[in-house]
């Protein structure tokens, strides 16, 4: 909070991301809602879930590719401008004479193109960001960002299905586009007053690796920073943990009419809104009042509520799941600001948003996976041995997690003595 309020420039970015987001939130919704009433609305919906979900696969590549630009305030502006212009268009066709599958397939060509502009715009943003606060305070920079982030996405998902009851598609695609367009003029702002400030900065370094050369560099840098890379493959397992844990919630609610709020979407509604309030606190919050944690402390913390999580899940005990909710967002929120502010001070700032893209590519991957693999579980052998094996998992990364922390404890406590 201290810093949005503080840091004009960072504020601007902010208040840039935050409208993107909200704006896109509104138009998922249009068009999820539109194509929720094609005769074949099953595999329309499939594909615009699959093409949402493809750009954050290919972080890296696009991470690498803002390595690479040369101007990239100059950059943002553009690409900020560009995706104003193809949601103007989305807008238009709606009111056209196409309609059905013909429009669905040219929106869903649209909006995947918007949104990999959106991942290489945010891979180009991390860098400045940085330069912006200080690579100390990028974890509360970037928690605050991402917590209330969360909620604008909470509240614009109600205030979406709320204005379609009397707007147009158009008309919400168009709100879209001018959310991209009073953004691209905050960038546009931002690069006049950094311009003033430090000129040397639209001539900075940019990475002349090839693609493969700076992945293995960033691995390199990542493993010689002691712990990290396992912390990497840790909180990779904690939100894969928490992604499979709300599928396995749904399952034990459908089948346990007694853990009901209420009705059975109230309920699972409750618990995700939780969940999300708790990533939020902890993005916020937690990376402010627990700065001097480690980690590797949080991690611990972590992977012991994911256990509890799923003992409460297998006792059938919905306030115990709704507190453990809550605790384990708010773990999970506070550890992703941290390790972003890790990875920030151990790797060279020329290959850093390719980096941070195989860094967000890992906890990516890791979501699908795990839900893939224990949903498999309990559709195969039952539940609570899906359940049983997330209990187990997250004992195992705890013990894993505790002896690399004892152990780069010991390798420092040398360190200094021999100093």
């Amino acid at each position: 909070m201290d810093i949005f309020l503080k840091n004009k420039n960072f504020r601007k970015f902010t208040i840039a991301g935050w409208l993107s987001n909200a704006g896109n939130i509104l138009f998922y919704l249009a068009l999820m809602t539109y194509a929720s009433r094609l005769q074949n609305y099953t595999l329309a919906l499939s594909l615009i879930t699959i093409t949402e979900a493809l750009p954050d696969l290919i972080q890296s590549i696009s991470g690498y590719l803002a390595d690479r630009t040369k101007n990239k305030y100059r950059v943002i502006v553009w690409l900020a401008l560009l995706r104003f212009a193809l949601y103007l268009l989305v807008g238009v066709l709606f009111v056209t004479n196409i309609a059905g599958w013909d429009l669905v397939l040219m929106v869903i060509g649209i909006n995947f193109i918007s949104d990999l502009s959106g991942m290489y715009s945010g891979g180009l943003q991390t860098p400045l960001i940085v330069d912006l606060v200080g690579k100390d305070e990028m974890a509360e920079a970037q928690g605050f960002s991402s917590g209330i982030s969360q909620v604008i996405t909470m509240v614009a998902q109600f205030v979406g299905s709320g204005l379609l009851l009397f707007m147009s598609y158009s008309g919400l695609a168009i709100i879209n586009a001018l959310t991209f367009l009073v953004a691209g003029l905050l960038f546009a702002n931002i690069t006049a007053n950094v311009k003033k400030q430090q000129p040397q900065d639209q001539i900075a370094a940019v990475n002349e690796q090839n693609f493969f050369a700076t992945i293995t560099s960033s691995l390199k840098q990542v493993k010689r920073a002691r712990g990290l890379l396992t912390i990497v493959l840790v909180i990779a397992m904690l939100n894969g943990l928490l992604s499979s844990v709300e599928p396995l919630i749904s399952i034990v609610l459908a089948g346990n009419k007694g853990m009901l709020i209420g009705s059975f979407s109230f309920t699972l509604a409750l618990i995700n809104a939780l969940i999300a309030s708790g990533m939020a606190l902890g993005s916020t919050l937690g990376t402010k009042f627990l700065k001097k944690a480690s980690l590797f402390q949080i991690a611990l913390l972590a992977t012991l509520i994911s256990s509890g999580m799923a003992g409460a899940i297998l006792c059938k005990s919905t306030i115990a799941i709704l507190i453990l909710g809550v605790a384990l967002g708010f773990a999970i929120g506070t550890a992703s600001p941290k390790l972003t502010q890790w990875l920030v001070t151990s790797v060279d700032r020329q290959i850093l948003s390719s980096s941070v893209g195989l860094l967000n590519t890992i906890l990516v991957i890791a979501g699908p996976l795990m839900t893939t693999i224990f949903t498999g579980i309990a559709g195969a052998v039952g539940i609570n041995y899906a359940l049983s094996g997330i209990l187990v998992l997250s004992l195992i990364v705890f013990a894993v997690t505790l002896k690399v922390m004892l152990n780069n404890t010991s390798k420092q406590t040398e360190a200094a003595e021999e100093d």
